[in-house]
């Protein structure tokens, strides 16, 4: 099955796994998405991601979700900024904080994917992919 947007796709896994409880959420693999967890695990949000090859066409991401001991997951909420039907793209200077520096923002560049504070420190702007806390 096709979909429209598999980067919100990719954001619906992790929220509906978070929502059960689950240690990992396998989600089909694609260098955005796994920049995008990459970041994720760089900021704190996850313990780990793995690229796993399957027999046939694709490969699969799969993805640990991180839990306190008291089990709360560290993802309390994970928006879906831009889409593609309406892009948003900001200056370094514009990107946005979430919750005044608590929470995390993806952007993607032209140096690549990275979290929003390290897209202001470099100076680059891009498009806002979600945003964390």
């Amino acid at each position: 099955m096709t979909h429209t947007d598999p980067i919100a796709d990719m954001l619906t896994r992790i929220r509906n796994g978070i929502m059960v409880r689950r240690e990992t959420v396998d989600i089909p693999a694609s260098k955005i998405k796994s920049s995008i967890a990459l970041t994720m695990k760089e900021e704190g949000y996850i313990n780990d991601v793995e690229v796993i090859e399957n027999e046939g066409p694709g490969s699969t991401l799969r993805v640990s979700l991180r839990y306190d001991r008291d089990g709360n997951p560290a993802i309390q909420e994970i928006t879906r900024i831009s889409s593609p039907g309406c892009r948003v793209y900001r200056q370094a200077e514009e990107v946005p904080q979430v919750r005044g520096g608590l929470g995390a923002t993806i952007v993607t560049t032209s140096r690549g994917v990275m979290s929003g504070r390290k897209a202001r420190e470099l100076g680059v702007g891009g498009e806002i992919i979600c945003t964390l806390f």
